[in-house]
């Protein structure tokens, strides 16, 4: 019997599942799929989250196959920055004071990787939640036909969780009046527009949008109504002047389990909360509940803390979505609807008094990088 199982191979699930591996708990990962996926996802890993990552043996790793963001630019239509923030500012409060773009994709191979090296950690694909059934000392999960057994179950099996649903437990969530567009590009932009930085904010009363800039594409962000066209102008630039990978158009949501605790299940990631997705924030914060999570399941399993530390867990890690990162993510999307044209020019002066203050800059820079929310060290009593 594994002390935990673990319900999804994504990021979430396997921080969570390399944490207790690295303190010598047995975990089994089950993952429905029968290989890592591979499609495009959040592209945004920040400091605070390389932090918790260079803790697990990934951060260096990560940071080569990806690229780093050494500055945040605001501009306009026609080209003229309209402030800039150097995330230097962030040296002396993390580690990585710096913000990376790399696909979620280039993570989870990485994790899995070291995961796989502990002895005591099983990694199963092609093995889906099929039913899950609780007792006061063990859950059981149903997986391939038959049981399995651990004293405690996570579930980070994304947010149409199949841990979530087999318990019955209601996941309400509120739409966003908008829809995100991705657009893919291979056009060097940094050449087209000269002076952009590797994460820049287009701020317009005509149109906004945020660029992002990857090892081997550029991401072209804009927030559309749900039946509005795509323009065929983004950033100042006509899209047949682009050379266009390929396009994604989704619905936004935001909801937040009641509780990350059923019982001996606790839910992590996207299983527990999802946002608008601005700024990576929901999958950064899902590491954040795993790597929390696993340092508190270890030591409630190692007798270093009382098992009312799994249900303190829960409520900390709900109350940094609830207080602090859906009004976040929510904030950046509001910035980015027409409605708030006439905001625009105090928003951007703001800024810019900001960027002109190095003390404004770091405290600014330091709650858009989560570092006012990460997860601490858990204190063994």
């Amino acid at each position: 019997m594994s002390a935990v199982i673990v319900a999804g191979a994504g990021p979430v699930g396997l921080a969570a599942a390399l944490t207790l591996a690295r303190a010598d708990v047995p975990v089994l990962v089950l993952e429905r799929e029968p290989a890592l996926g591979t499609r495009s996802r959040a592209s945004t890993i920040h400091p605070a989250t390389l932090d918790l990552l260079d803790e697990l043996g990934v951060a260096a790793g990560l940071v080569a196959r990806g690229v780093v963001v050494d500055r945040v630019q605001w501009r306009d239509l026609a080209g003229s920055v309209l402030a800039e923030m150097r995330m230097a500012g962030l040296a002396g409060l993390t580690a990585h004071p710096f913000r990376l773009h790399a696909e979620q994709a280039a993570l989870t191979p990485l994790l899995l990787g070291e995961l796989v090296a502990h002895p005591h950690a099983e990694v199963r694909f092609g093995a889906p939640v099929e039913a899950v059934a609780l007792t006061g000392t063990a859950v059981r999960v149903r997986t391939g036909g038959g049981w399995e057994r651990a004293r405690y179950l996570i579930g980070a099996d994304g947010a149409h969780s199949s841990v979530r649903t087999a318990l019955g437990l209601p996941f309400p969530q509120s739409g966003y009046p908008t829809q995100a567009l991705r657009i893919f590009t291979g056009s060097r932009l940094e050449e087209m527009l000269p002076g952009l930085a590797p994460l820049t904010y287009v701020r317009d009363p005509a149109q906004s949008c945020s660029l992002l800039r990857l090892p081997d594409h550029w991401r072209i962000i804009l927030r559309l109504a749900p039946r509005e066209a795509i323009p065929s102008r983004v950033a100042g630039l006509a899209l047949t002047d682009l050379n266009i990978l390929g396009t994604h158009r989704y619905d936004l949501a935001s909801g937040v389990l009641a509780s990350f605790r059923h019982g001996r299940v606790l839910f992590a990631g996207d299983a527990a909360h999802v946002t608008s997705t601005a700024g990576g924030l929901n999958m950064n914060a899902g590491i954040h509940d795993a790597v929390d999570l696993g340092r508190t399941l270890a030591g409630v399993l190692g007798g270093h803390q009382p098992p009312a530390a799994l249900e303190s867990w829960a409520r900390r890690r709900r109350a940094v979505l609830v207080d602090h990162v859906i009004p976040a993510s929510e904030a950046r999307v509001a910035g980015v609807q027409d409605g708030d044209a006439a905001r625009l020019p105090a928003a951007m002066a703001a800024l810019r008094a900001i960027a002109a203050d190095g003390e404004a800059t770091r405290a600014y820079l330091a709650k858009a990088s989560m570092l006012d929310t990460v997860p601490l060290p858990v204190r063994h009593t």
